[in-house]
């Protein structure tokens, strides 16, 4: 018996040696070309060493206090984060359950039976006894045994394969909630941007209103002495309700971007406390691109593509595994006896030990379609890696220029508002001294309002530029 087990033992020794072997195709990175430098940046980011504003973190780019407590709340609290973080616990507790599968699955039991048959039962107890010999109707068995469940020999590397494959949805899953982080981190800071220009319109309008309030004042005391029409007075009236109009739809938009802000860090529908406006929010003196090759480690969608690249590449190994015959063992040791007093002592040891191979044979081509299901699904996701290496490349070429042209455009609006301001004055001035037409004052009044809170849009824009670059670089999550 020793030597039956003893080879037995050299048996699962050697197949254990075999598992060494790993079917399927070993994974390796891609190549996907990329340019040298991105479109839209300035010529000094063709630097190789130069720094990316993607590696800057979140609280360095956006200095605002208010944003900062916002941007931390919301880390702490919002729910698609808190859902994220979730499925990230999801995958690490899958992968320790598929890993669990290369290990013996081992237990102990632990039994007593006691019975008691009666002298009329099925086997009847002779009725004169030999001399000497104890029969009783009551029977003890007890035994205790460790006993190996279950254990597949991973000798193709189907098991492994298979954690490879969980190990890499685990990673995935962790990039997701770095894009969750970096998405939050862009929609707060967008939506408190919004919020501050609608302050700014909020201002522009009551401003607005008061200037035009006083001019109508001034038409109707100049009607009653006869210097103005009528007309003069309902042109005037129309500018006063217009911007009377304008003050009520943007306190909704700022109520509403306040809820919506508020949603995204976790709290109930409230305002928002605000830190500086908008024209004195700080700004970084530079924002270096970096190279585009950097995108591949410091995008958490890229890298999110790549680990379900390698999760495909890894199924493809589990399915061509089945072709080849499973190994599974079985069996127990220890100690049975039908007295307990002797449990443990003489002859009482028991041991099994059950090896299994099982080979499949006809399928009806499952296996095969099997194959070529995982080698499909293995070039669907380098697909969308690459997919997502070129989105990258684009989106943080369009948010370079849009940084670009936005700060050009907010430059040339500010000359606009100030020649627009000049030429309201002026017509004033002329209607006053009875050499112009109220409607020329009025139009110059007019298009001043618009301008005002155009540029004001446009200064936003300035600062979302920044936003969007920032996101497209990857940055927020570190």
């Amino acid at each position: 018996m020793k030597r039956t087990l003893s080879r037995s033992v050299v048996w699962f020794l050697m197949a254990i040696f075999m598992a060494s072997c790993t079917v399927g195709p070993k994974y390796r990175r891609p190549s996907v070309p990329t340019p040298d430098v991105f479109r839209g940046a300035p010529a000094s980011a063709s630097t190789p060493d130069l720094a990316s504003l993607g590696d800057f973190k979140w609280f360095e780019v956006f200095k605002d206090e208010q944003l900062q407590s916002l941007i931390r709340t919301a880390l702490a609290q919002n729910y698609d984060l808190r859902i994220a973080m979730a499925r990230v616990m999801e995958a690490r507790a899958n992968l320790g359950i598929t890993r669990s599968d290369q290990y013996p699955q081992v237990g102990a039991s632990a039994s007593m039976t006691s019975s008691q048959i009666s002298t009329q039962g099925s086997f009847l107890l002779p009725t004169n006894p030999t001399p000497g010999l104890a029969i009783t109707r009551t029977r003890n068995f007890g035994s205790v045994l460790l006993d190996l469940l279950s254990f597949e020999v991973d000798v193709w590397g189907r098991l492994r394969r298979a954690t490879e494959a969980a190990r890499a949805t685990l990673l995935a899953s962790e990039e997701s909630r770095k894009a969750v982080i970096t998405t939050l981190v862009s929609n707060v800071a967008t939506a408190y941007f919004d919020l501050l220009e609608l302050d700014m319109e909020l201002e522009i309008a009551r401003r607005t209103l008061a200037a035009r309030e006083q001019s109508l004042s001034l038409i109707k005391t100049q009607r009653q002495g006869g210097t103005a029409t009528t007309l003069d007075e309902r042109q005037a009236e129309e500018l006063v309700y217009s911007a009377r109009a304008a003050i009520p739809l943007t306190q909704l938009q700022i109520e509403q971007t306040e809820n919506q802000i508020r949603l995204l860090v976790g709290d109930s529908p409230d305002a928002v406390v605000r830190g500086h406006p908008l024209i004195q929010q700080e700004q970084p003196p530079a924002v270096p691109a970096g190279l585009p090759s950097s995108l591949l480690e410091r995008r958490p969608d890229i890298r999110l593509a790549e680990q379900n690249l390698v999760a495909a590449n890894a199924n493809i190994g589990v399915a061509r595994a089945a072709y080849f015959p499973d190994i599974s063992l079985t069996g127990f040791l220890g100690f049975q006896s039908s007295q307990l007093s002797n449990l443990f002592t003489g002859a009482t040891r028991a041991w099994n030990f059950v090896p299994q191979i099982t080979q499949p044979i006809f399928t009806g081509g499952r296996l095969k379609s099997t194959v070529r299901l995982t080698e499909a699904q293995k070039q669907e996701a380098l697909a969308q890696y690459e997919k997502s290496i070129k989105t990258g490349l684009r989106e943080v070429s369009d948010a370079l220029a849009q940084r670009a042209r936005s700060v050009e455009i907010r430059a040339q609006q500010e000359l606009l508002v100030a020649a627009v301001q000049d030429r309201v004055r002026l017509a004033y001035m002329r209607y006053r001294g009875g050499v112009d037409t109220l409607l020329n004052a009025l139009d110059a009044d007019r298009d001043l309002f618009n301008n005002e809170v155009i540029l004001a849009q446009d200064r936003r824009n300035e600062l979302l530029a920044l936003v969007q670059l920032y996101k497209a670089l990857g940055g927020g999550w570190q």
